[in-house]
């Protein structure tokens, strides 16, 4: 087994790869790793693939996956992951703003200290305010939804233990959440270390604004569907219980209202004729529908198995 994969998402960066395999060639000689690079051409518009192709001709330690069009992040980290085999797994951005020569450290980090998954930390980072701010506002939020105290959950560059990869699946735009996939899935060790951020030397950045919003609705999705992927109707069950009971109790103080009214001789108007009324039954009917998707979700609990949400259109250098 090598003792190192590194996983690198690529999206229209044919000017910096050559540079990015040279400099993780001379790291990883200078420390004597065996090692490979999966580069995954995610749907590039550029000569990326090109470049990949033929990297791969000059270092038989490149191996390459060309998606047939854009699918994120998440989903070139995914096919990354099923193919590497190092007993450490390093993910980078192929831009050359996180530097190799962290690798190294993550990998003693690993292989020494006994972390599961080890992730970096941009604290001089070179990116303009409007996302250094956002991005600090997001890490707040997550640790705190989380528990997990991590300074930088966006940083490309992270370290990982083989069988944390081959034991998550990642999709849509989950790759911010890792570190929290890989704690619910029983690898708890999680460690932080602060690293380069280079300036951007080619291009220009790939992400708005726009993820920030994206990161805090995939924050809820992916609490949500860990807490009740296994148990729906806790969470439907007990939202229905609640709306239903609340229906249930007005309507019987209506009932118990219009014929205390009756035998005391007090004018009340009809049940039909009160804004309450209307309340509990919107409140009973959302209720019945509710436990009722509580039963169909647990009925689909034993088919949770996600398709692969991307299309491989040609590799190099790999197995299939």
């Amino acid at each position: 087994m090598i003792q190192i994969s590194v996983v690198v998402p690529v999206f229209n960066e044919e000017e910096s790869l050559p540079e990015l395999t040279q400099w993780i060639s001379r790291v990883m000689k200078e420390n004597g790793f065996s090692y490979e690079v999966i580069f995954i051409n995610d749907g590039s518009t550029d000569k990326s693939w090109d470049v990949i192709s033929k990297l791969s001709h000059e270092f038989n330690v490149i191996k390459g996956i060309n998606f047939t069009r854009n699918y994120g992040k998440s989903a070139g980290l995914d096919a990354g992951f099923k193919k590497a085999s190092g007993q450490v797994v390093i993910t980078m951005d192929a831009d050359l703003q996180d530097s190799p020569d962290e690798i190294p450290g993550l990998y003693k980090m690993i292989m020494e200290d006994g972390f599961d998954v080890v992730s970096g930390w941009k604290k001089e980072r070179h990116d303009p305010i409007g996302k250094t701010i956002p991005s600090r506002f997001f890490n707040g939020v997550t640790r705190w939804i989380s528990g997990i105290q991590l300074h930088d959950f966006n940083c490309g560059l992270k370290a990982y233990r083989l069988k944390v990869v081959k034991n998550i699946h990642i999709y849509g735009e989950m790759h911010r959440y890792i570190p929290l996939l890989a704690k619910w899935n029983g690898f708890g060790k999680i460690g932080e270390k602060v690293v380069q951020h280079q300036a951007r030397k080619y291009g220009y950045s790939k992400f708005g604004l726009e993820r920030f919003l994206n990161g805090f609705l995939d924050l809820i999705s992916v609490s949500f569907v860990h807490r009740y992927k296994k148990k729906p109707m806790h969470f439907f069950g007990l939202l229905g219980m609640i709306s239903f009971l609340t229906g249930f109790i007005i309507t019987i103080w209506l009932i118990f209202e219009k014929i205390y009214g009756l035998n005391q001789g007090i004018p009340v108007r009809e049940i039909v004729d009160q804004p309450l009324f209307f309340l509990a039954l919107v409140a009973l009917i959302i209720g019945v529908q509710l436990f009722v998707t509580g039963f169909i979700a647990e009925l689909m609990t034993s088919n949770q198995a996600k398709e692969i949400e991307y299309k491989i259109d040609e590799e190099l250098n790999l197995n299939s």
